[in-house]
């Protein structure tokens, strides 16, 4: 039985952990070939063997989606490995100027500091990797799936708080906004080219972006109390959206955010 994404291949920014790593996961489990960019290797050891064990061919790419010249460099070597680019997942993000994905607790942080206070350079270290990194990414994918002449699918990981103002949090709010607009512009300029352009805007979700919360029991109920399920998402849940924006299934879908979080949104 053929999967939903069966001979296409994927390229998903941060994919070593969190979203983009269950992103890699179950787009191999659909029969897509997986080009992983990220930071590290070694971090990405374990999402290599699941793409391996789903019988797909797995690429590593250290990419550091702040700079152009890495996503230029991340897209050639996609196509010279795989000779064409289907979709794009683009999962990196940070949640604070010295967020470590993958770190101890203490070493995600996400203290979060009010406009007035913050650093400049933590402000542009924010906006650099989650709205410009994704501009790039964007740009340097669409060119290889203009390139290719068979369209394309993008899912840009933005998040619910592209749309809830959070203290102490500007940057990180801001930069999610700036996500989604980017996918509605993205969207209009690309449609003739026949690539999509969409966006998922997730809710608290157990990955490491999450675990200085986690880690301390009233961070963890303030999460599960903003969230009318009351319990946090599990990445799976994420990449089956992405799945979903990704596969024929949402064929007449582009420029739309989808917000998995849990009916945040509903009260």
């Amino acid at each position: 039985m053929q999967g939903r994404l069966s001979g296409q291949v994927a390229v998903i920014t941060g994919g070593a952990s969190g979203i983009g790593a269950a992103c890699a996961r179950r787009f191999a489990a659909e029969g897509a070939d997986i080009v992983i960019a990220d930071l590290d290797r070694s971090r990405a050891a374990d999402v290599i063997d699941a793409v391996d064990a789903a019988g797909r061919r797995a690429a590593f790419v250290a990419t550091d989606t702040s700079s152009e010249a890495d996503n230029l460099a991340m897209a050639a070597e996609a196509m010279a490995t795989f000779g064409r680019i289907d979709c794009l997942v683009a999962a990196a993000g940070i949640a604070s100027a010295d967020y470590v994905s993958g770190g101890e607790p203490e070493q995600g942080g996400a203290a979060g500091r009010p406009v007035m206070s913050q650093p400049l350079a933590d402000w542009e270290r924010v906006l650099a990797v989650n709205l410009t990194g994704v501009m790039l990414t964007n740009r340097a994918i669409a060119a290889c799936m203009m390139q290719g002449g068979n369209g394309g699918a993008i899912v840009n990981i933005a998040s619910s708080a592209a749309a809830i103002p959070l203290r102490g949090g500007a940057d990180y709010c801001v930069s999610k906004a700036g996500v989604w607009m980017l996918t509605k512009v993205l969207a209009l300029e690309l449609v003739g080219h026949g690539i999509r352009v969409n966006a998922i805007g997730p809710g608290f979700i157990e990955t490491p972006m999450t675990a200085v919360m986690r880690s301390d029991p009233a961070g963890e109920a303030a999460m599960k109390r903003m969230t009318p399920m009351r319990r946090l998402g599990q990445p799976e849940e994420i990449a089956s959206t992405a799945l979903f924006l990704v596969s024929e299934d949402s064929s007449y879908l582009t420029g739309q955010l989808l917000f998995p979080n849990g009916g945040m949104f509903v009260g």
